[in-house]
């Protein structure tokens, strides 16, 4: 493990996962949970209760940003002592708005996104575990699930955790960092060639709401819906035209 990324999400991961990897460093992102999370959510109830296996959890990777595995940059610096760790951030009137437009809406908000997420919540048990477990970690770490949406209180705590991160790690295994910044300070901390042309700008807002919440909760709605459908409930097919 090279890098721990130890900034909050909607603080430009997307954007790290692809420079981290256009950087030659495998990297382990939510989507890489959410892409088998059978096997994947029961490790990281494991890392929640104190138990993880990081090395089983993040193997092939050489690099790791965002939740879940931010949430435990303190954990992870002891275990990987000469890794670096990237604190990534932005301004907290844009990261709220951001929070807002995407992860807020899973607890907080009458929008269709929210609505979707407890319908699949009370119909996936697996869904359920990971949103348990998501507002675990949130509530252990007294933000987001405790502010009811409040935008203050959310840039209260998003300042207070950065702060947290930067009284913590020393400063030579710490970056604090903004994709604004360029590659230079990234190459520098990790000490690699600096790559051609500006770091990649990815802005997953629409796809994080339509592709990793709202798409996965209607077709989860869609398949509870046709399970429980017995024969007389079935609508019958229109008769062909003569």
């Amino acid at each position: 493990m090279k890098l721990i990324g130890a900034g909050l999400p909607r603080t430009a991961t997307t954007t790290q996962l692809v420079a981290l990897e256009m950087l030659g460093l495998p990297c382990y992102h939510m989507r890489d949970m959410m892409a088998d999370p059978a096997t994947s959510i029961p490790q990281w109830r494991k890392a929640f209760e104190g138990n993880a296996d990081w090395d089983e959890l993040l193997a092939g990777k050489e690099s790791i940003v965002d939740f879940p595995g931010s949430y435990y940059w303190r954990e992870l610096m002891d275990v990987y002592p000469d890794a670096k760790v990237l604190l990534s951030v932005r301004s907290a009137e844009s990261w709220v708005r951001s929070m807002n437009d995407t992860i807020a809406q899973i607890w907080f908000g009458d929008t269709v996104m929210h609505h979707l997420v407890r319908a699949q919540y009370l119909i996936d048990p697996l869904y359920a575990s990971w949103l348990d477990l998501l507002e675990d970690m949130w509530g252990r770490a007294e933000m987001l699930v405790n502010t009811d949406g409040d935008p203050d209180k959310m840039a209260a705590d998003m300042e207070r955790w950065n702060q947290e991160v930067i009284d913590t790690v020393p400063a030579d295994r710490l970056l604090v960092w903004n994709p604004a910044d360029g590659w230079e300070p990234l190459c520098e901390l990790l000490d690699l060639p600096v790559p051609d042309g500006p770091v990649p700008n990815v802005n997953d807002t629409e796809n994080f709401q339509k592709n990793l919440i709202m798409r996965p909760a209607i077709e989860a709605i869609n398949a509870w819906w046709e399970s429980n459908q017995g024969p007389q409930d079935k609508v019958p097919e229109r008769p062909a035209a003569e």
